[in-house]
């Protein structure tokens, strides 16, 4: 008799993540799916919620059902958790644990941490876990302050402190889950300063990535940045300020969305309008209203999405950034791409346009699919959900709740993608590491263009 004296096979951090962000999302399905997680007391169907889970864990905020109307206390209260374990990710959640139970950290934990906050070296991985779940809570508990001060006036003393911390938690990890109810979102509150600013500076700190934020709060100085912050920081500014020019242009006179507002009014939901689609998910005004102008500078922000070890999803800022000073190389006849009078590692570039490719590949398959299951919807509406699900943002042209079961499970895989990235994934099921080849081709020519 042969012994069988292979090693057994152990997962990779990809793998790790990816196996977790899934068993939390099958909990949390099998926890909103309960009789009383719903308030008429009967089951809301499997597949719906699983749909919900997915959306909260991907701090997405596409959703099926009314969260507002539709979720006991206790389904609210589910969400809420799953928003917070998928901004955080399961990993930080476990860490935080092991810090209360005076545990020590693995080597194979700091490994996968290191996979969930892509970060290049475990050096100081553990410390910034730290520096994560302190200025999360501090955030979130500064901002739920905040809100409640113009919940509680409206809703009274329990459900405006519940809405308060509910909405906190959501806007910083980029959710875009609401309260509200009608299927609303924050559209009764487009005329409020203070929602308003304090859900946007969530948003905006949610998706500058937790690296840069601890780095931003000790550095202190602009110039004394690492370069990933300062491409980062850079990037953020640039796309919140030409999608608030290009937004407020085309709805200036939308009767449906701007029209009605003064001119402070429109400068605030242009703001709020280009800060939202960096994945937080949250509107003031009806989206299905906006002009195609307006639906097109959205997806392309939504697309994009925030920054590197953040709650935001999309491609990424640093990603385009990368993209976009290849291309300013090429045109001006550099060798070498730089920025910030560094270097950029040919590497990096590649990555950057794999990841782009990636994306838009699953963006484009993932319209097409739902344009033959989905039928009754333009294919602005139908590409726009699937940016938005791709990107964990969120917003919706009234999309989401009319879906079919194959497009509910559909935009959830889709959801999933997104909230762990295309590369992840690839290496999760990839089956060997990449080797280097021996032999090396001779070079061949190919047109351009």
């Amino acid at each position: 008799m042969e012994l069988n004296l292979k090693p057994k096979r152990e997962l990779n951090p990809a793998q790790i993540l990816v196996l977790g962000f899934a068993v939390v999302i099958l909990l949390g399905g099998m926890l909103l799916n309960l009789p009383f997680s719903s308030v008429d007391g009967s089951s809301v169907g499997f597949v719906n919620a699983i749909f919900t889970a997915t959306s909260a864990v991907c701090v997405t905020g596409l959703a099926v059902v009314d969260t507002g109307t539709h979720w006991t206390l206790f389904g609210k209260v589910v969400i809420m958790c799953l928003i917070q374990i998928g901004g955080l990710g399961f990993m930080t959640m476990a860490t935080a644990i092991s810090f209360v139970m005076g545990r020590k950290i693995s080597l194979k934990s700091r490994l996968v941490m290191q996979e969930a906050f892509n970060q290049s070296t475990v050096a100081g991985i553990v410390r910034l876990t730290q520096s994560v779940l302190v200025v999360t809570l501090t955030i979130e508990g500064i901002a739920a302050l905040i809100l409640m001060t113009r919940f509680i006036p409206i809703y009274g003393w329990k459900t405006g402190i519940f809405f308060g911390i509910f909405h906190s938690v959501s806007a910083f990890c980029n959710a875009g889950f609401d309260l509200i109810g009608g299927f609303r979102n924050l559209m009764p509150f487009v005329t409020d300063p203070v929602i308003n600013f304090t859900i946007m500076g969530l948003i905006i700190l949610g998706g500058l990535g937790f690296g840069v934020i601890t780095e931003i709060i000790t550095v202190r100085k602009f110039s004394k940045l690492s370069l990933h912050a300062k491409v980062v920081v850079c990037m953020t500014i640039a796309l919140i300020l030409s999608g608030f020019v290009l937004i407020l242009l085309f709805e200036y006179n939308n009767p449906d969305t701007f029209g009605g507002l003064s001119w402070p009014q429109k400068i605030v939901a242009a703001f709020f309008q280009s800060v939202t689609p960096r994945t937080a998910g949250f509107n003031t005004v009806d989206m299905s209203k906006y002009s195609i102008s307006a639906q097109l500078i959205t997806i392309i922000l939504m697309f994009i999405g925030g920054s590197p070890g953040s709650t935001a999803g999309g491609i990424k800022t640093t990603t385009f950034g990368l993209i976009i000073a290849q291309v300013v190389s090429v045109i001006i006849g550099k060798e070498e791409t730089e920025i910030f009078k560094k270097r950029i590692p040919t590497e990096a570039i590649n990555k950057a346009l794999a990841l782009f490719s990636v994306a838009m590949f699953i963006v484009l398959s993932v319209t097409m699919i739902l344009s033959i299951t989905e039928t009754g919807h333009s294919f602005m509406d139908l590409i726009f959900e699937t940016t938005s699900a791709f990107a964990t943002v969120g917003l919706s042209l009234n999309v989401t709740p009319t879906l079919s079961v194959p497009g509910k499970l559909i935009i959830a895989l889709t959801m999933f993608a997104g909230r762990l990235g295309p590369l992840t994934l690839i290496m999760a099921l990839a089956s060997r590491q990449a080797k280097k080849s021996k032999i090396r081709y001779p070079e061949g020519k190919i047109l351009v263009g």
